[in-house]
C-alpha cells in the first residue's frame, strides 16, 4: 500500500492504512518544491528506489526493494553544478556530499525517493529521503522522518511500484 504523507492540523503525518503516525517535514512545509535549500517537502507521488540501513545498528529490514548496507564511505552528492548531484558517490567525494554513514541514528533505516531523479534537474532540489526522526521530531530540510519503528513497518509493507504521496 502507498504511503501517505499530510498535515493534520500543524502536525504532518504518514499513514498506509494501519493510522496516522506523527512525522517531520522541512520548515518550509508540503508545496511545490521551488529549488535548492528551500525547505520544502515536494508535494507528488515518489516512488521507493532504495533503502539503506546500518548493519552495525540494526538488524537487515524484511523489504521487498532494493535493500543497501551503507559503507563508511558512502555520500549523497548535493551539489548542483556536479554531474553526480542527486546520486549515491563514495567519500572523500571532490563536490558537495552529504555522508550517509551518519554519527546520529537518523539514516539507520533511509529510503530514498524517487524526486529529482529521472531526469536529474540541476537546482531543483537535492533527493528527499524517508529517514528516522529526532526525538523531538525537529523539521528536516524537506525529507519525511518518523520514529524508528514506524519507518520499518511502513517499509517493510511497501511493495515495489508503490510510492510516496505528499499531499
Amino acid at each position: 500500500m502507498d504511503l501517505h504523507v499530510t498535515m493534520q492540523g500543524d502536525t504532518a503525518v504518514l499513514d498506509w492504512g494501519v493510522g496516522a503516525r506523527r512525522a517531520a517535514i522541512g520548515p518550509g512545509g508540503i508545496a511545490v518544491k521551488g529549488g535548492e535549500g528551500d525547505g520544502i517537502t515536494p508535494k507528488g507521488a515518489w516512488p521507493v528506489r532504495e533503502i539503506f540501513y546500518r548493519a552495525d545498528r540494526i538488524a537487515k529490514p524484511d523489504v521487498q526493494l532494493p535493500l543497501r548496507v551503507i559503507q563508511r564511505d558512502d555520500g549523497w552528492c548535493d551539489a548542483p553544478d556536479d554531474p553526480h548531484y542527486n546520486k549515491l558517490v563514495k567519500l572523500p567525494y571532490p563536490a558537495s556530499a552529504e555522508t550517509m554513514w551518519r554519527e546520529d541514528h537518523l539514516y539507520d533505516l533511509v529510503a530514498v525517493l524517487g524526486f529529482n531523479d529521472d531526469p536529474v534537474m540541476p537546482g531543483a532540489g537535492s533527493a528527499i529521503f524517508l529517514h528516522l526522526a529526532k526525538l523531538d521530531y525537529a523539521n528536516t530540510l524537506g525529507c519525511v522522518a518518523l520514529a524508528f519503528a514506524d519507518v520499518l513497518a511502513a517499509l517493510e509493507q511497501l511493495l515495489p511500484g508503490e510510492t510516496v504521496i505528499i499531499t
